[in-house]
């Protein structure tokens, strides 16, 4: 059954009464209208009783809520009519419905316009303040932007094209606008991000990341149980992370720092860098280099850039290794404990080499002065190991050893 509640409408300055329509809450009510300037607004407050659930769905304005101490939900909604008469303020008031209810153990606030769409110079803002101990609150605007800080619970926003900002959320959040950038700060449980082209950043994540943005940037600070990242075109930068990451952008550049597990890595065209790595890293790109430093194995493939890639045991699980491009050169760090396997090539080899700094990697050549010349290499470090398969068409190869 739907309780009703109390709603009051307030004004800043001195207003002019005029009956407020279409409020469902069982019984008549005013509201206050005032001037300010050349626009109207319309300023409406209520209160809920304490429920484990708060669902907010408007058909425009943006959304704020803030958790706080108090024991129940507070709301107030500004709606703002921007240069007009009062009579057609007075006017387009009266299509704008507001309704606050509670049915079972759920509050609702919801708002739209009767007419089926909302007059052009006009706007509006919800301001709520629930207790920090709520399980669930869904909002959703067909075209504001949403501000929520302070949940213990799960929070899961919705905007047409506004962006999003959550900060301060205790369980896991879910976040979908159709264009705007979306903001997180701390988030404690697993999180969903998407945005038909906005950038996305994250800086706490205590849970899992899946990440997906039509064209922007994604950033995340830190996280600490893996990301899936996904941009059409946009850059990825992922400054730390404890789990498994997978990036993949249409064409931008992907810049991962320290990651606590495997990564897979895949750019249309940009550049890769990665700081380190506790599992196995897969990196393509089209065109760009790609730099691995402190990787256990690595599987490494440009269209045309060059490689640098720094191995080292790391304690996790080892792979083969293959490192190839198509121009570009090749050089490997290797630390003196890592056990492998070497054959490397160059296929044309004209006016490049092979070098080594290990004297169990050993260098052959092929060709000569008036045909094509290739370079080979094979050997065994440490009595051998996984196998490390390095090849560039046209460029060199050097097997350096690494200072840790």
């Amino acid at each position: 059954m739907k309780r009703c509640i109390k709603i009051v409408g307030l004004a800043a300055v001195p207003a002019l009464l005029v009956p407020l329509a279409l409020i469902s809450v069982g019984q008549a009510q005013e509201a206050h209208v005032s001037r300010k300037d050349h626009d109207w607004g319309q300023e409406i407050t209520g209160s809920l009783a304490g429920v484990k659930n708060l669902r907010v769905k408007v058909d425009m304005g943006s959304l704020i809520v803030r958790g706080g101490q108090q024991q129940g939900i507070d709301f107030s909604a500004h709606i703002r009519y921007a240069n007009s008469s009062e009579q057609e303020a007075r006017r387009q008031f009266e299509n704008y419905k507001v309704s606050a209810y509670v049915k079972g153990d759920t509050g609702w606030i919801e708002a739209e316009w009767q007419t089926g769409h909302q007059p052009r110079r006009c706007s509006s803002e919800f301001s709520i303040r629930v207790p920090r101990e709520m399980a669930l609150v869904k909002l959703e605007t067909d075209g504001g932007e949403v501000d929520a800080t302070g949940v213990s619970g799960r929070v899961e926003a919705e905007s047409g094209g506004g962006g999003i900002h959550l900060d301060d959320i205790g369980g896991g959040v879910n976040a979908e606008t159709g264009g705007g950038s979306i903001d997180l700060g701390t988030v404690s449980g697993d999180i969903g991000l998407h945005t038909g082209g906005g950038s996305i950043e994250v800086h706490q994540a205590n849970g899992k990341v899946v990440a997906e943005t039509g064209g922007g940037s994604v950033e995340i600070q830190n996280g600490a149980q893996g990301a899936i990242i996904e941009t059409g075109g946009g850059s990825i930068q992922v400054r730390r992370c404890n789990g498994k990451v997978k990036a993949s952008t249409g064409g931008g550049s992907v810049d991962l720092g320290d990651i606590g597990g495997p990564a897979e890595i895949d750019t249309g065209g940009g550049t890769i860098r990665l700081s380190s790595a506790k599992g196995h890293v897969h990196a393509e790109t089209g065109g760009g280099g790609i730099e691995l430093y402190g990787v256990p194995s690595a599987q490494a493939e440009t269209g045309a850039g060059g490689i640098v890639v720094k191995l080292v045991s790391t304690g996790g699980e080892r792979h083969d290794s293959m490192l190839e491009t198509s121009a570009g050169d090749i050089t490997v760090y290797i630390a003196s404990d890592v056990a492998l396997s070497v054959r490397a090539s160059v296929d044309l080899a004209n006016g490049h080499r092979i070098t080594s700094d290990f004297p169990d990697i050993h260098v052959h050549s092929e060709g000569g002065d008036y045909g094509p010349k290739t370079y080979t290499a094979e050997g065994k470090l440490n009595g051998g190991g996984p196998m490390l398969k390095v090849r560039t068409t046209t460029g060199d190869i050097n097997f350096r050893r690494a200072n840790r």
